[in-house]
């Protein structure tokens, strides 16, 4: 779950950085440059099947950890001070990463699909442009990238947790950093639907 976990956080850090040329002023030809680069580089296909190989083992393993913490005690605690024992985050990551599961399979339908086998002659900057018009799938994505920030503010620490990095020394270092995936990563990705909403 961690490794999985933090290979995906890597991924966002890819998505993130080619998805900001869509902010540059050349009406998308850098971006549809490495849209155009992401689809026909041999070596990108087995990458992507790496990629959504690691999706699907982390969202395996991680129904699989759930109910396997709900087997383990299938009688409830007759009093459960939940907030002392565990963050909000840890307790949700189930349902958060529920969310952000059904948000990958639309969001991935939307763009990956849609310009991978069922081209319409638009670039990738114009299909972009023309989902980002649209209120309501501008307000789901808003808040599923909430929902994600949520489910990494969680994540990336835990995984550290898992590694037995997290220790007193490294501590700081690694809550610092993970600020940048929880909170700058998701507030990046915030800022393209609006700026298609309300900027063209």
């Amino acid at each position: 779950m961690a490794l999985t976990g933090i290979f995906l956080c890597s991924f966002l850090i890819v998505h993130l950085y080619i998805n900001l040329f869509l902010f540059k002023s050349d009406s998308g030809q850098t971006f549809d440059v490495y849209s155009e680069f992401m689809a026909t580089y041999p070596l990108i296909r087995p990458l992507e099947i790496v990629l959504f190989g690691g999706f699907l083992i982390h969202a395996i393993v991680g129904v699989w950890l759930w109910l396997a913490n709900r087997l383990a005690r299938p009688a409830r605690y007759e009093a459960n001070a939940a907030s002392e024992n565990s963050p909000l985050s840890s307790r949700l990551a189930f349902v958060t990463g529920s969310i952000v599961f059904i948000f990958l399979v639309v969001h991935v339908n939307t763009f990956f699909v849609q310009s991978r086998f069922f081209p319409t002659g638009k670039t990738m900057y114009e299909l972009v442009a023309n989902a980002f018009k649209n209120p309501l799938y501008d307000l789901f994505y808003v808040i599923a990238i909430g929902f994600l920030g949520y489910h990494l503010k969680h994540g990336f620490q835990s995984a550290f947790q898992t590694f037995g990095i997290r220790t007193a020394r490294y501590k700081l270092l690694i809550d610092v950093i993970a600020i940048v995936f929880w909170l700058i990563i998701p507030l990046g990705f915030v800022a393209i639907p609006l700026y298609f909403l309300w900027a063209h």
